[in-house]
């Protein structure tokens, strides 16, 4: 189980502005994930601001409760506590398949016990939506990394963003204050930190 402090600025970008970032940035890797969003029916965990998601790799899989700070302001950066479980393959596509039958499934370990702990005992997920991403990490200014993602949802609706975390709020603020500027990146409430598990059920109703 991982359990970390999530400290990033989320910027969804035009398309050319993307592909531009792409191109003049160095790559370190890049690679396909899926990402599958659970509730309870009620959406209890949504009312908690909290998401929970399966995310598929190429050889594993990982289950993850992001808990937003309720003290950090969220308008300049996402700040947000992770509790993550590895999964195998085999373990998560079963609790996928099961969500796609409109079988409640739970998590098991750290997740599972939060899980017990603010919903109760008896608590039942279902699956809700989904989307795809590619995903492409890359060398960025001052040694900070970057993050390109091309995301797809379940109505076909595709959209590009700039993601940049680490643990200094500072670096973070200095290297976006860059990219803005060489890019002609203009900021807004509509484009910035908006979290995919919203974008999701905007483009996609439940499974």
């Amino acid at each position: 189980m991982a359990k970390n402090s999530e400290i990033e600025a989320k910027i969804i970008l035009p398309q050319k502005t993307y592909q531009q970032l792409c191109d003049n940035f160095t790559i370190k890797s890049n690679f396909d994930q899926e990402n599958y969003y659970f509730d309870t029916a009620a959406g209890s965990l949504k009312n908690m601001r909290i998401s929970c998601r399966i995310r598929i790799f190429n050889n594993y899989a990982e289950q993850t409760l992001k808990i937003p700070s309720k003290i950090a302001k969220q308008t300049n950066f996402h700040v947000a506590t992770e509790l993550t479980d590895t999964l195998t393959l085999t373990e998560a596509q079963e609790m996928i398949n099961s969500g796609q039958q409109d079988i409640p499934v739970t998590f098991g370990k750290t997740g599972g016990h939060f899980l017990v702990e603010h919903l109760g005992q008896n608590y039942k997920l279902y699956l809700q939506t989904f989307s795809k991403t590619h995903r492409i990490l890359a060398y960025g200014p001052k040694n900070c990394e970057l993050t390109f993602d091309d995301t797809v949802y379940p109505d076909g609706y595709e959209d590009y963003e700039l993601e940049i975390e680490n643990s200094k709020i500072s670096l973070i603020s200095e290297v976006l204050n860059l990219l803005k500027k060489e890019y002609a990146i203009k900021q807004s409430p509509a484009n910035t930190n908006q979290a995919k598990i919203k974008r999701a059920f905007k483009h996609g109703a439940r499974i």
